[in-house]
């Protein structure tokens, strides 16, 4: 691990990138250029100390989990995300799966997206990016970062649609799974979630047994969300040029009822306004 060399990377790739960047406010004036510690360890999802220490040159050695969390905290591109693995002895992935590290054109998009719910995943379902509006409506994604098993192993992932609409969903998830699979035989990412999901869950084997075909498209869902309420979405799908990644952007007609709910859902974010709450 090369401390000074990678001290100075991540003070140069911070100092590069302005809070508009990323999809914050400037706020107050800046004496320095750039980004502040804090804001890159609030999107790399670590303590402010830790990545601290990093710039010192005084860290621990990083996981693989959290230099791809840097690289996309600093929006690297692929051969910036390759050259930090290398400067702590890692060697970047390297295999014909999905890969993790988000497109910066769809990274710049979601910065963008402050009024609606939006993620970026693989074609297969595993989130690798979501914004604040996202994380309000189906809950944040550190827990299980896949969208497919959570539907079918947590009950708290199906709550959040009408009981009515849960076969078609599961149909969908596991039509799409088949595409995939199809499409990337050698890719070990789709191949172990589905046979994860057929040992767990009876639903998820039943349906794949069906062998029904489909990619995942653009279409209309219903959140029950327990405290705004109902809300009837457009799911709108944007892929990479590789389509092995999606922008998923949900939205609301302006002037309906589900319009001022995502309004609301804005304002509130991730509290929790119910009675227990």
């Amino acid at each position: 691990m090369n401390r000074p060399e990678l001290a100075d990377f991540l003070r140069r790739g911070r100092a590069r990138l302005e809070p508009s960047d990323v999809g914050l406010t400037a706020g107050a004036r800046r004496r320095t250029p750039g980004l502040r510690r804090e804001e890159v360890a609030g999107l790399a999802g670590m303590s402010v100390d830790y990545y601290t220490r990093l710039e010192q040159s005084r860290g621990p050695r990083p996981s693989r989990q959290m230099l791809g969390a840097l690289a996309r905290a600093l929006r690297l591109s692929g051969d910036e995300r390759d050259h930090l693995f290398h400067l702590v002895g890692e060697e970047p992935p390297r295999s014909e799966s999905a890969s993790a590290h988000v497109r910066p054109g769809l990274l710049l998009i979601l910065d963008r997206l402050h009024d609606a719910p939006a993620q970026v995943v693989t074609d297969y379902g595993d989130v690798l990016a979501q914004n604040a509006m996202a994380a309000a409506l189906a809950g944040h994604a550190s827990a299980d970062r896949n969208i497919v098993r959570r539907f079918f192993t947590d009950p708290r992932a199906r709550d959040l649609f009408l009981p009515e609409d849960r076969r078609e969903l599961a149909r969908s998830h596991v039509a799409n799974l088949r595409a995939v699979t199809a499409a990337r035989p050698d890719d070990p990412g789709p191949a172990r979630l589905v046979a994860g999901l057929r040992a767990t869950s009876e639903e998820f084997a039943e349906l794949w047994e069906a062998h029904e075909v489909a990619v995942r498209r653009s279409s209309v869902k219903r959140f029950r969300h327990p405290t705004v309420g109902l809300l009837e979405l457009d799911c709108e799908i944007l892929l990479s040029s590789g389509h092995d990644q999606q922008l998923i952007v949900h939205t609301a007609r302006p002037g309906t009822e589900s319009h001022q709910r995502l309004q609301l859902l804005r304002v509130i974010g991730v509290q929790d306004l119910s009675p227990s709450g």
